[in-house]
């Protein structure tokens, strides 16, 4: 019956429906011919594709095809329309670019546009081809189109590392992932090293230029996999769009998915590392997840860094990090869940350390998930005992949490048990004792909805007393002479209990989830704030304005400039270090360790020193502090600095590289000014010298 009533559960996912939706009915359909390099035969393929089309009776009409002078290429192109290409001049130049306004007003069923990643001339619609078929797809044209794989933007300097040949025109991995067909054209270096020397690629003296640099075997194997890699990610992203668009319940073993579970427990980053391994040794891609339980809120504060930790760590080795709420009864059945819906083959998880009574009591995971994964491979690893230095933190010290008792709650759970009583005692003589209970019940389920567990447990305990001394006879004493109102008393304590229980855990659970909401969303709107800024200030200053904003602390942020850490950005912007605070941020620099206030390094500084880190390494340095004394932060604030010091540390690297790869352009655009300067200069001064050098050997000789 469970069985049955899960199935029926399984619901389409909204955000695979929606991209199936935009594909349906956002216009053309396009297909792109991959190529691990030029000559594999990706327009030839295209071309035998469109001839296939138009046997088919589909209208077909060639846009552009460059045949880059190939007989057999050329031969295709008998019997297609080819629409006249648009001439544009340029420098006193006459150049042909596709005539896109002709093939709109053509608007064939298919158009056949070659060189996807072609820069067109200037004064055409668009500075880029793949635009020209963007534009055609939503005009409803389908399109065929074909690229090599070093023009994807992504791939451009894994290409420009593999060949030594930094390829200018690129087109984004949207365009990619926007394809509903990927055909790999594909070839073995051999074959295509021999086409290169038949002269069926390059013209000979070209092609001897290649075979020496491009065309080398490693390169062309290095590009083989290169493509194979990226068709393969697009079809295994198709695959998981299909199985959550129609519900269809994982694994596919398709390819490989990885799914790692995180707990508490300090052998977690054990599981990790065995993880990332075992990644790479199947090539697939992984997961972190932690699932968070009513039991979650109460971990301690260094199970709960140890979790954090966990899961950057992950993030760190490539894995995607993820911290879901339970649904489920049963943990494991949400790990099932999410790994179904996600086509994971295989879920890695820690051996249970737990005694037999917590087992037999809470039930066992691993156990759980054995019985339960069906086709999915399950791994249980012990791990390693690690020293608990491994995981003592940062060194630096945290407030606590500000947890003091408060009356009110109980205050308000006793008064709500009296206003019940006033209503029971009313109701009474009418409707008898059966809807008396019902009464104290409602008030039980009210407080712990709105004050929690033990308030609830509070009213429960007051509910019952009062059930009891005042209607089960005899009244007005604690003493019940009739068996049957011994058993209704003990009853009725034990739903209220169970009752407010199950109100208090719904209670939590909302709670978490409004945190979690709120935090989500602030994170969001800094990540996209980051994303739109283009200046290293700008980032700075949006890094401190939104750290000070979410945590209510001052911040700094210092930046290496010239050997020496010095402030770049700050809020409130007048702050200022002293030399106690600037010796604290030097040493956090230098060691890549935290100092300062609340740390071990340097304890009387006014601020705390954090560094920030990408996977280069140390970045810069944040500083934080407030008009209270002692540690700055509680364990929660500190979970949530670490997130804004990634997201925050990463844009800063983007916009440094971005400054980078400007400042090679324009010592590459100077070197190159610098050899036409001189190729000018030796070329102007050839003549005048020859004519020197030929004057004086007329000199020279005998009888002149």
């Amino acid at each position: 019956m469970m069985a049955i009533i899960r199935d029926t559960e399984q619901r389409p996912s909204p955000e695979a429906l929606l991209e199936a939706a935009r594909r349906e009915n956002g216009g053309g359909r396009l297909k792109i011919f991959l190529g691990a390099a030029p000559g594999v035969g990706k327009t030839y393929e295209m071309l035998q594709s469109a001839h296939a089309k138009v046997k088919a009776g589909v209208d077909v009409v060639v846009g552009v095809v460059e045949t880059h002078g190939r007989l057999e290429t050329q031969a295709l192109l008998h019997g297609l329309e080819i629409l006249p290409r648009k001439a544009l001049a340029y420098k006193g130049q006459t150049l042909d670019e596709m005539d896109l306004d002709g093939l709109l007003a053509r608007r064939p069923k298919l158009a056949i546009v070659d060189e996807l990643a072609h820069t067109n001339a200037p004064g055409s619609r668009h500075p880029k081809r793949y635009m020209d078929v963007e534009e055609l797809l939503d005009n409803g044209i389908d399109v065929y189109t074909a690229v090599n794989i070093q023009h994807i933007e992504s791939l451009n300097d894994v290409v420009a590392q593999i060949t030594r040949v930094r390829v200018r025109e690129t087109v984004p991995d949207s365009i990619i992932d926007r394809a509903d067909d990927i055909e790999l054209v594909d070839l073995t270096p051999g074959d295509l090293i021999q086409r290169l020397k038949e002269g069926k690629v390059y013209v000979p003296k070209q092609a001897e230029r290649a075979l020496e640099h491009y065309f080398s075997s490693g390169n062309l194997t290095a590009l083989r996999e290169l493509a194979l890699r990226r068709t393969a990610e697009r079809v295994d992203e198709q695959l998981l769009n299909h199985m959550q668009a129609n519900a269809i319940s994982g694994p596919w073993a398709a390819g490989e998915r990885i799914l790692v579970c995180v707990s508490e427990d300090p052998r977690a980053a054990g599981l990790i590392r065995y993880t990332k391994r075992l990644a790479d040794r199947l090539h697939a891609p992984w997961t972190a997840i932690c699932i968070e339980t009513r039991r979650s809120l109460q971990l301690s504060d260094a199970e709960r860094d140890r979790i954090a930790t966990t899961l950057r760590l992950a993030e760190a080795l490539g894995a995607d990090a993820l911290t879901i709420p339970a649904v489920e009864r049963r943990i494991a059945d949400d790990i099932l869940t999410f790994a179904r819906a996600n086509n994971v083959t295989q879920i890695v998880i820690g051996k249970a350390t737990r005694s037999w009574w917590f087992e037999l009591v809470r039930g066992s995971v691993v156990h759980d998930l054995v019985r339960r994964a069906g086709n999915i491979s399950i791994h249980v690893i012990a791990g390693d005992k690690l020293d608990p230095e491994t995981f003592a933190g940062k060194g630096v010290r945290t407030a606590e949490r500000a947890e003091a008792a408060d009356p009110v709650p109980y205050v308000w759970s006793l008064a709500l048990v009296a206003v019940a009583l006033g209503i029971s005692k009313l109701i009474f003589p009418f409707l008898g004792i059966e809807n008396v209970d019902l009464v104290f019940l409602t008030v039980v389920v009210t407080v712990a909805v709105r004050f929690g567990l033990f308030p609830s447990l509070v009213a429960s305990i007051a509910a019952s007393l009062c059930y009891n001394f005042f209607f089960l006879p005899p009244v007005y004493t604690f003493t019940i002479t009739d068996p049957t109102n011994v058993a209704a008393f003990f009853f009725f304590m034990l739903i209220a209990m169970i009752v407010s229980n199950v109100a208090a855990r719904v209670r939590t659970q909302a709670v978490m989830a409004t945190g979690r909401a709120r935090t989500t969303e602030y994170l969001y709107s800094f990540s996209r704030k980051l994303a739109g800024t283009a200046t290293l200030d700008d980032v700075l200053w949006a890094t401190a304005y939104q750290t000070a904003l979410m945590l209510k602390v001052r911040v700094v942020l210092l930046l290496p400039e010239h050997g020496r850490i010095v402030v770049k950005a700050g809020y409130p912007p007048e702050d200022e270090l002293d030399q106690a605070d600037l010796a604290a941020a030097n040493w956090a620099w230098s060691n890549d360790r935290p100092a300062g206030r609340g740390s071990d390094t340097l304890p009387g500084a006014k601020r705390l020193f954090l560094p920030m880190r990408t996977g280069r390494g140390p970045i810069g340095v944040i500083g934080i502090d407030d008009d209270r004394t002692g540690p700055i932060l509680t364990p929660d604030q500190t979970r949530l600095l670490d997130a804004l010091m990634d997201q925050g540390a990463l844009a800063i690297e983007r916009v440094r590289l971005v400054e980078d790869i400007d400042h090679v352009k324009r010592v590459v655009e100077t070197d190159r000014l610098r050899s036409a300067l001189l190729t000018s200069i030796s070329h102007d001064l050839k003549t005048p010298l020859s004519s020197v050098l030929g004057s004086a050997s007329t000199m020279r000789k005998p009888g002149f």
